[in-house]
This record gives structure tokens, sequence and C-alpha cells, in this order.
């Protein structure tokens, strides 16, 4: 099937969700990751372990200064050594509660194996380290470190997440990584500089929820370092996000309430490399989109918008450090200082039973769409899982990824559209327990 009727096809299905269905999955993910209810407890110990099991076919490279070599996109992270393997993915365990009447906090460290803890100089790394202060009527103030207001898939708590990873737009587009230099450096690996972004600034945040006949309607502003966590500001520029979100509320409570909700959010910064490429860059992010759940239905859709800065891969595809088959050069992660990028997914979900339910989500991302010809790629993933709760805090969750990916405005027998069509399907089983 070609692309754009592909496209055409899931446009045509969320226009018609819009007009057939009013109600949808209203997670206020604002108030139940920064605010306390009135009765909580001074302390509250909680968190959540997620094993994991992924596995693809480990076709290598086909093409390129690589060729025969493993490719990146078919190994496993964040080791990138192996086709398949067993892992930790995230322990996490934390305490939140309320001081008083006023000031109420959260803290959740990571104890997993996964790109937070790997470049942290440790095993053990602070995610979240926050408090919120409501002295101002309208207005709460959290301070700290902790999730920036933005996309739903990054805002929303990761252990109700229905997928065991994230949709491409959103892995390469918001989850950032941080870099010295932009992969210009045909000797050095231009590996990660510190623990991915995991949708996470340290700064502060206004925000509020006001409650009209059946609706919610919410805002959040936040300036941060954009730097990362646990890091200050490296460049002196920083980060603004903003957030609208309403969502019309139809029963139920916590995360898996009934209700629709639509909300748009931006991001802006500047990024700073002091090695190959080095200066300060913009780096812009936008989007919108919108949550539906109602009973047994659950429906996801955004799209988003990416300007300035693009992380652009590795070359050749290769593992970042492998040498070329000629030896003169070093595979790297890349950076794209100035370019634009696009993408969105929609997710549907459906409960068969209480204990069961079964998913679809389609996403694409179109990378690199402001460079020279030749340079733009097109990643298309569509995911079929499934999800088996076996009780109110354990589920297991089994997806199956069929990727492709394509060279835009290239023949399809250029080198770089038969390194992409190396690309495998992927398969992974997630364990979680929420205690």
């Amino acid at each position: 099937m070609k692309h754009k009727t592909v496209s055409m096809i899931f446009g045509m299905l969320i226009f018609g969700l819009f007009l057939l269905t009013q109600s949808g999955w209203a997670s206020n993910w604002l108030y139940m990751q920064g605010m306390e209810k009135s009765d909580a407890k001074k302390m509250r110990i909680w968190g959540f372990i997620q094993p994991m099991y992924s596995m693809t076919d480990g076709t290598r490279l086909k093409a390129g200064g690589w060729s025969g070599q493993e490719a990146a996109f078919n190994t496993i992270k964040p080791d990138l050594d192996s086709k398949s393997q067993f892992q930790m993915r995230r322990a996490r365990i934390g305490a939140r509660g309320r001081v008083n009447d006023k000031i109420n906090y959260f803290m959740l460290s990571e104890f997993g194996d996964n790109g937070i803890t790997r470049h942290s100089g440790g095993s053990v790394m602070l995610t979240d380290a926050s408090m919120t202060l409501s002295y101002v009527k309208g207005m709460h103030i959290r301070v700290g470190q902790f999730k920036y207001p933005g996309s739903e898939e990054g805002l929303q708590a990761i252990h109700v997440h229905n997928y065991n990873n994230f949709a491409t737009s959103v892995d390469q587009l918001l989850l950032e990584r941080f870099f010295d230099g932009d992969g210009s450096d045909a000797q050095s690996a231009n590996g990660a500089n510190g623990p991915v972004g995991a949708f996470r600034d340290v700064g502060v945040q206004l925000f509020e929820t006001f409650k009209m006949q059946g609706w919610e309607h919410s805002y959040a502003f936040m300036v941060g370092n954009g730097n990362g966590i646990t890091r200050g500001d490296n460049n002196g520029h920083s980060e603004f996000y903003a957030y609208l979100a309403s969502e019309k509320v139809f029963g139920g409570k916590g995360p898996r309430r009934n209700g629709w909700k639509m909300f748009a959010w931006l991001q802006e910064g500047k990024r700073t490399l002091n090695q190959a490429g080095a200066g300060t860059y913009d780096r812009r992010r936008y989007g919108l989109g919108t949550t539906f759940r109602k009973k047994q239905v659950r429906f996801f859709a955004e799209y988003i918008i990416a300007d300035g800065m693009i992380f652009n891969g590795t070359d050749g595809g290769a593992v970042p450090g492998a040498r070329n088959n000629a030896d003169t050069a070093t595979a790297s992660f890349n950076i794209a200082p100035v370019d634009k990028a696009n993408g969105w997914y929609v997710d549907f979900g459906y409960s068969i039973r209480p204990v069961w339910s079964v998913e679809l989500r389609y996403d694409v991302l179109n990378r690199r769409t402001d460079s020279a010809s030749g340079n733009e790629r097109k990643f298309e993933t569509l995911t079929l899982g499934s999800q088996i709760h076996l009780d109110k805090k354990t589920r297991v969750t089994l997806n199956y990824d069929i990727r492709k990916a394509e060279a835009r405005n290239q023949a399809g027998s250029a080198a770089a559209n038969q390194v992409l069509d190396s690309m495998d399907d992927t398969a992974s089983i997630q364990l979680i327990t929420i205690f």
C-alpha cells in the first residue's frame, strides 16, 4: 500500500472519530504528578519495576561504508550490541506526600538499565525532585526537577504507558539526547555527554486547572535550564514551555478516567555544541492533539513539528564506534544543527475483557524536511499490542513493531535506501508491577 494511501486512511479515521465521539481519555497529568490530595499522607513510598525482553532478526547493513556490519536500528538499546536481550528496563522508587495544606513534594529515583543511568556516572539516577507551593489563588508553583508540560506520550506517567516503546516521532524529536558535537568528526563516535532528557527539566512551573460545567481547563508555563536532568544551564539560554488543555470529564478517576481532552503545547530554547559544529543553535518543538477514552475504547492522536536542532541517526546506520570497512572513519551519533522535521501518531485501544486489551498504533516521522535533496528520511511504524492484567498492579505488555523507512527523493537502488531496507521488525514483552 502506498504511503499516501495509508496516511489518507488514518486521517479519515481521525476525522471520523472526532465526528462520532465526544468523550475520552482525560488524565490531568499536571495535577496527578504535581499535586497531592487534601487527605494525602505526609509520606507515601511508591515505585514500579519493568523487566523486558526485546528481539529483532539482526539483519546486517546491506550497503554503504559499513555494509555487512551490525545496524544500529536492529540492535537493542541501550547497549546496541545484540539483536536480542533481557534487561531491567526500569526500576524506580520514590516518595510523595504533603508537608502541609500549602506544600507537597514528589521524588523518584531510577535503578534500571537505560539511557538515564548509562550516562550518569553511576547506577542510580534522580529523575524527579520537586515541591509544589499553593499560596496564590489560581496558580500553583512547582519548583525542582520534573516532567515538563508537553507531548502526551512524554507527559503521561510511564508506568501506565500502553506500549513498550515510544512512537518514533516522539523518540527522535522529543526524547532528547545531549552531545558535544554534531557528528562531523570522522574519528569520533560522538557519544552522549549525559543522561537522556527523559522529558524532564530543572526549573519552575506555574499551573492550574479550572473546572466549569463538567470541563477542566488547564494551563502550564515553565522556565527551565534546557540541559536535561541533574545538570545546570550550560549556555545561559533558558528553555520556555507552554501548555493548554481542555477536558470534558465523563466519570471515573485516576489515569484511566473517561473523558475527552484536547491540548496544545510548545517548547523553545537553544542548544550549544562545543566540539565539531561548535555553536549555539535554536531548538523549537510544537504539538497539538487529543485523547479519548470511553468504557472499553481508547484513542490518542498527536501532531509534532520540530524546527532547529534535529537528531539525525548514525553514519550509514552503523553502531556508533564501529570503524567503516575501509578503516578510515568511525560511525557516530549525528545532529543536524539547523533543519526541520514533523511527525504524528494515532493510537487505538480496546478492552475485550477487564483483564485483556488490544492496541494498534501507527506513527510517522519525516526527518530533515528542510535539508538539501536526498537528506530527508521517512519512518513508518505500525505497532500491534496486547496487555494482560494479572491484577490491578501487575500486567504484561506484548508488542510487535512493523517498521519501514525510506530516503525520500532518492532512487530505490540508492545506498541510503538499501541501508534503510535493512531495518527489521521488532518484538518485545514487558512485565510491570507497581507498588
